[in-house]
Order: structure tokens, then C-alpha cells, then sequence
């Protein structure tokens, strides 16, 4: 999985859940949905509501074309962040709880750009779904929140699960597929000579048997970009049905694949699909970085 799945499991987010309130992505689900969960529909356009902004004398950790995220906002985070990684759960780094707060920042104003601004009676709409008035300030308090502290957070959280539904509802469901076997060695020079083999005419399918039992060395069916060795894509792509590449290289090991099949417009399989979208997203904020001015303030 990439680092955005690891990074927006936030507390304010964790705590919607809990609190059993709807799952409308915008303010409970992860970046990434559930495999086989459609995108939510767009949600409506709101009154905006100005980002928030910090005074001359307030020390920073970053900002964001110019929006601050101030550094007692990043710490506060960075607590919380250690608290949960202390469950064994997952561990969280100074470097990720502050890129998660960009990279959030950066899909608010993405949404605020395309029009979505979740405005003040919205925020409280959903803060209002979370329980009773003791509950919600026994949950601030336990995890290190001011009420206006944890509204801004709620209000970054749901414009950028906004822009983040935008985002996977443009990934198609369909995408060129092809269905492939490898051989996966581990020496080089057994490797040439399995390849060897195949030139003299071997039959393929039987040599991938004889080295993966258990799954014939059978890849199944993918589209562009969802194997872990994205050093096989463009060779493997670039083949017609019964032809193999030669032995490639990878962290994994010395490869040949071959392809079965080929379908120009394939329906993706959920993980597929959920890969494409958490690629998409990547793709998304990458893109942003690139055009945006981002100060880091912290040592």
C-alpha cells in the first residue's frame, strides 16, 4: 500500500466512525475506500468558508501556498500520531504526520478550487452527529483537542475526502488487461538457462509448472501499473498473446512472463480498481506538489 493509506487514519476521523454517525465519505471513510466501494457521489457546493489563517507572531511548521499549519497544530498532531503508533498498530514518523497535514491541506484547496467549501453549519451538522455534548468533550480532551482545533481539523478532513472522491470517480472501471504467467528464478544462470529452453521450444506452461507448482506461475489478469515490479509493465505490454519476454531483472528476481491473453477494454477487479484509485490520488497530489509553494518551517 502507498503512504497515503498508512497517513489519513487521523484521529478526527477514527473518532467519526467510532461515534457511529453515517459514513459518507466526506467526513468518516480513509482515503482509500473499502475494496469494491463505489465513489460517493459529488456532494453539493457550499457557502465557502474562509481557510483558516494564523497571526504574524504564531510560529509555524509549514504553509501551503501560503496557508499556515502551525507548528502547535503539527505538534498536537504528532502526539496524537505517537499515541496510536504506542497500540503497535502502525508507527508514525515526524516526516509523515507533517506531509499527511500537507498533503490534506493540498486536496482542501483542490476542493475549494472545484467549488466544495465546507462551511461552519456543515461542520456543525456533522459534530453535532457524533453524540452527546459529554462525550464529545471527554473524546477533545483524551486526545489533546480545542474545540476550534478539532472543528478545523473536521473541516480540512471533510473538503479533502470531498476532493478525494473526485479524484476515484474519474478512474474507469475498464482498462487494457492482459492475463500472463512467469517463471520467477532466483540465479541468474538458471534463469538464461530456462530462457534457453523456451528458445529451443520448450512448451512455457509446462516449464512455469515445474517451477510454481501451486499457482503454475498464473499472474492472472492486470492493467498498466498494478504490479509491484513496474519494471515488467512495458515489456509485458508490448507483447501479443504467446510470446514472453526475455529474463528481466528485478528486486524479486530474474522473471519471464509470458501473455495468454489480451483485452483492450477488461473490467477491473475490485483490488485492481482500488489500486488504480490510490494511484490516481498519488498521481493527483504529486502533481500538486509540483505547482504549488509549500515551506517547510520545522527543523
Amino acid at each position: 500500500m502507498t503512504r497515503i493509506v498508512l497517513r489519513l487514519l487521523f484521529p478526527v476521523l477514527i473518532f467519526l466512525l467510532l461515534a457511529g454517525c453515517d459514513s459518507t465519505p466526506e467526513t468518516a471513510t480513509p482515503l482509500v475506500p473499502a475494496e469494491g466501494t463505489p465513489p460517493s457521489e459529488a456532494a453539493p457546493t457550499l457557502t465557502p468558508f474562509p481557510p483558516p489563517t494564523a497571526a504574524p507572531d504564531v510560529p509555524l511548521a509549514a504553509t501551503v501556498n501560503g496557508e499556515p499549519i502551525t507548528l502547535e497544530a503539527y505538534q498536537a498532531e504528532l502526539s496524537r500520531a505517537q499515541s496510536a503508533s504506542s497500540t503497535g498498530l502502525t508507527t508514525y514518523s515526524e516526516v509523515d504526520v507533517l506531509q499527511n497535514l500537507i498533503d490534506e491541506t493540498l486536496l482542501a484547496q483542490g476542493a475549494a478550487e472545484a467549488g466544495f467549501i465546507p462551511d461552519d453549519a456543515l461542520i456543525q451538522e456533522r459534530i453535532a452527529q457524533l453524540g452527546d455534548a459529554q462525550t464529545l468533550e471527554a473524546w477533545l480532551t483524551a486526545n489533546g483537542y480545542t474545540r476550534q482545533a478539532f472543528e478545523q481539523a473536521l473541516r480540512r478532513a471533510v473538503a479533502a475526502a470531498w476532493m478525494r472522491d473526485q479524484i476515484i470517480a474519474a478512474v474507469p472501471s475498464t482498462a487494457e488487461q492482459v492475463h500472463a504467467r512467469q517463471i520467477l528464478l532466483y540465479n541468474a544462470d538458471e534463469a538464461e538457462n530456462v530462457y534457453a529452453q523456451l528458445q529451443s521450444g520448450s512448451d512455457f506452461a509446462t516449464l512455469a509448472a515445474q517451477y510454481d507448482p501451486q499457482t503454475l506461475g498464473d499472474l492472472g489478469w492486470f492493467p498498466r501499473g498494478y504490479l509491484t515490479v513496474p519494471e515488467l509493465d512495458e515489456p509485458v505490454f508490448a507483447l501479443q498473446p504467446g510470446e514472453y519476454t526475455p529474463v528481466i531483472q528485478t528486486a524479486l528476481g530474474f522473471h519471464i512472463v509470458q501473455v495468454i491473453e489480451r483485452d483492450p477494454q477488461r473490467p477491473l477487479s475490485p483490488g485492481a480498481l482500488q489500486s488504480m484509485q490510490v494511484q490516481a490520488i498519488q498521481d493527483w497530489l504529486d502533481a500538486r506538489r509540483a505547482q504549488s509553494d509549500i515551506q517547510i518551517l520545522t527543523p
